[in-house]
């Protein structure tokens, strides 16, 4: 039934300075935008939803929505980032180009699965480029990795410590 992600949408302060950093470093083209006067609901806004696409077909989309409150801040890695694939000449290439633009360049991470490296987007958002060992098709089989059952006991050890 669901065919794959078209599309995941964040917000942004400011669309140009958004394009330069997804389009101008990470190369992302631009592929559409869409100015939005009013909402389907009716509500008159003035807001502005770019696209850009990646190599599978899918896009990364932002809102810049100046009539709409909005509280930016640099997420954590864990409350939400955005991880795109790349090959292991580009992890390499592209942890370069990042310190070399003097940008918050961190890594390489080795996860055992994937290398990864880190940004921070204009917007505050953490944006991970990762390359995939050889194994890691086989690191994310649920039938050799035992997700389900490493799930079930992380709840079950959190109801135990529950109060």
């Amino acid at each position: 039934m669901i065919k794959g992600l078209h599309h995941n949408a964040y917000r942004c302060r400011d669309s140009e300075e958004t394009r330069r950093f997804y389009e101008g470093f990470l190369g992302l083209k631009l592929a559409g935008t869409l100015e939005i006067a009013e909402s389907k609901s009716g509500r008159k806004t003035d807001t502005l939803h770019t696209f850009y696409r990646l190599d599978d077909g899918s896009f990364l989309a932002f809102f810049e929505a100046p009539d709409r409150k909005f509280k930016f801040k640099n997420q954590h890695d864990y409350d939400l980032h955005i991880a795109l694939e790349v090959s292991p000449a580009d992890l390499r290439k592209m942890f370069a180009k990042g310190k070399a633009a003097g940008m918050e360049t961190r890594g390489v991470s080795d996860h055992g699965f994937i290398d990864s490296i880190y940004f921070r987007d204009p917007n505050g958002y953490v944006i991970e480029l990762t390359a995939k060992h050889p194994d890691h098709d086989e690191a994310m089989n649920p039938a050799k990795n035992k997700a389900r059952r490493k799930l079930d006991a992380w709840q079950a050890r959190k109801a135990k410590s529950a109060p």
